[in-house]
């Protein structure tokens, strides 16, 4: 039985409201685009009550407003960077923050922080807990009563061994429709790919094998947003981490959301509508939330996520860490200066967040079309005479092409 026949359509109270007039005009277009063959208004009402918002309390947030300025710093970390013996790491991580931070960092990144199979946390196994080798829910409530918390959104694709997964290799009928499937003789010759492992898994369940999609890994199993009751299930997710005190949304890997067999599957339509359905709802539920999205792609490509600043109100200054890195191997900052001085101004209510480094290293795709190959693999080779490593992924011709240099900071300026 799908989650969704188990709610009620809701009547609201106030149907003519301007505020519910004005948050229906928004949603419904996107969810008639998603979802065509959907009841659109039972449907609305549906994501209204997953994402925790009362009809009768709406107002309309206001537009092109940033909820930010200059003096906001952001640090990115792994909610077990600084260990202590005696506490949980998201207890030691506050205090370090309220002692050394406090003073210049208002908003704080922390890493994957649910249970995970692999990936360094982007593997999620339950997005409803906290890694109890890092805390509790408690932590994160403790920590944003002084800081902003970023959140991953890592729904493009969930752990292999989450309960969704196992459900559907279980043959339930609920989650039959929860994930991508494709057949090898499919044509995914223009998939776009950040990673060379086969993009189909094989699976066995009740019904004979089926082949799973996975962008990333085979213990990263793609979620099926064509589905709305994955999209509630999100919504759901959303609303409860709002709950318990985030207020910035890092949608991870988001290019990659809707795929459609013969295209690239990155960056189609449905992702964008996708990402502005998203933020209405979110921008209803909590007026001033933030939100990111990750999309580790050339400049061109990456801009579109502002839509018309109704999608992401940041977007990762991906091209900045490598041409930093390069004008420091070369002694000249030409690429760097002629990026800067071609990057459009944001529009109010939206803007660029500039990092040097993260998680995953150096990106080199932002610097396509800015450095040319010659200066890539100078840059690449340099970089590893230092310890660095390159992760590879498959181009659409079937060529294996440079991903990222996986390098710390502090090695790469050596």
């Amino acid at each position: 039985m799908s989650n969704r026949s188990l709610i009620q359509n809701p009547a609201p109270t106030a149907h003519d409201d301007h505020a519910y007039h004005a948050f229906m005009e928004r949603i419904t277009p996107l969810i008639s685009a998603l979802y065509p063959d959907e009841d659109v208004t039972v449907l609305a009402h549906q994501f209204m009550e997953r994402s925790g918002i009362s009809a009768t309390q709406l107002s309309i947030p206001a537009s092109h407003v940033s909820h930010w300025d200059e003096s906001d710093i952001m640090v990115i970390t792994y909610g077990d960077s600084i260990k202590s013996l005696a506490e949980k790491p998201l207890i030691t991580l506050k205090k370090v923050m309220d002692t050394y931070l406090q003073e210049s960092v208002s908003m704080v990144h922390i890493l994957p922080y649910y249970p995970y199979s692999s990936d360094g946390g982007f593997a999620v196994k339950d997005y409803d807990i906290i890694n109890p080798e890092l805390g509790s829910w408690e932590e994160i409530k403790e920590i944003s009563q002084d800081y902003l918390i970023m959140a991953d959104l890592v729904v493009n694709h969930c752990s292999s061994e989450h309960p969704w997964f196992k459900s559907f290799c279980k043959g339930e009928p609920e989650y039959k429709d929860y994930f991508i499937q494709a057949a090898p003789e499919d044509d995914l010759s223009k998939v776009v790919r950040p990673r060379t492992s086969p993009l189909l898994r094989v699976t066995h369940t009740p019904e004979g094998e089926k082949y799973v999609w996975c962008t990333f890994s085979h213990d990263q199993i793609d979620l099926n947003f064509a589905n709305p009751d994955v999209f509630l299930e999100v919504m759901r997710l959303i609303s409860f981490y709002i709950d318990q005190g985030a207020s910035i949304f890092r949608l991870d890997a988001i290019g990659f959301l809707w795929k459609k067999i013969g295209t690239s599957c990155m960056h189609l339509p449905e992702t964008h509508q996708a990402i502005q359905l998203m933020r209405a709802l979110i921008e209803y539920r909590l007026p001033d939330a933030i939100i990111i999205t990750e999309t580790n792609v050339p400049k061109k490509e990456n801009l579109t996520y502002f839509g018309n600043a109704n999608e992401a109100h940041m977007v990762y200054n991906f091209s900045l860490p490598p041409l930093l890195i390069n004008a420091m191997v070369t002694g000249s900052a030409k690429h760097l200066k002629t990026w800067l001085m071609t990057m459009p101004p944001a529009q109010m209510g939206t803007t660029y967040l500039n990092f040097i480094a993260s998680h995953d290293g150096i990106g080199v795709r932002p610097a396509e079309g800015i450095l040319d190959s010659e200066e890539l693999q100078n840059m690449i080779y340099v970089l590893q005479s230092f310890g660095a490593r390159v992760s590879w992924r498959t181009a659409a011709n079937g060529e294996k092409n440079p991903y990222e240099i996986n390098i710390a900071l502090i090695d790469a300026f050596k």
